[in-house]
């Protein structure tokens, strides 16, 4: 049998705990940005893959109604006829609903556009024209 009166219990002290918690909190401070900054460039990626799948969709529309949508007619062109297209046999994309970007806003697109005969493109994270790194402008000319 064990005599607790004569063994020693040793636990954490107040210095060995805020130690780790120093360690712990630098750890955090150097890897929690470039996580977030990974998150980031994720949407970027998936904004430029969903252009990507919107210029194929177009092609698709031009071969079979012979002309882009105009850019009143807009992307919405891929998922519901317009009145003035002859030859649509649609829809071209497999949802029924226009996706956003991933930042919850929608596609912008113009025909003819300022980069080529058609520019699709999202204005970034903060919405706006221009910028650098996640608040660049995203299209398919970049």
């Amino acid at each position: 049998m064990t005599d607790f009166s004569t063994s020693r219990h040793r636990g954490f002290t107040l210095v060995e705990l805020l130690v780790v918690l120093a360690i712990l909190g630098l750890l955090a401070g150097l890897v929690g940005p470039k996580v977030l900054g990974q998150l980031g460039g994720a949407k970027s990626k998936t904004a430029n893959v969903q252009i990507k799948d919107f210029e194929q969709a177009l092609e698709l529309y031009k071969l079979d109604v012979g002309r882009f949508p105009s850019t009143d007619e807009g992307l919405n062109a891929l998922v519901a006829k317009p009145s003035s297209a002859t030859g649509w046999n649609g829809p071209y994309l497999k949802r029924k609903d226009l996706p956003a970007d991933p930042w919850g806003r929608a596609y912008l697109y113009a025909a003819p556009g300022q980069h080529g005969e058609i520019d699709i493109y999202s204005y970034g994270a903060d919405g706006n024209a221009g910028g650098d790194g996640e608040n660049a402008d995203i299209g398919n000319w970049n």
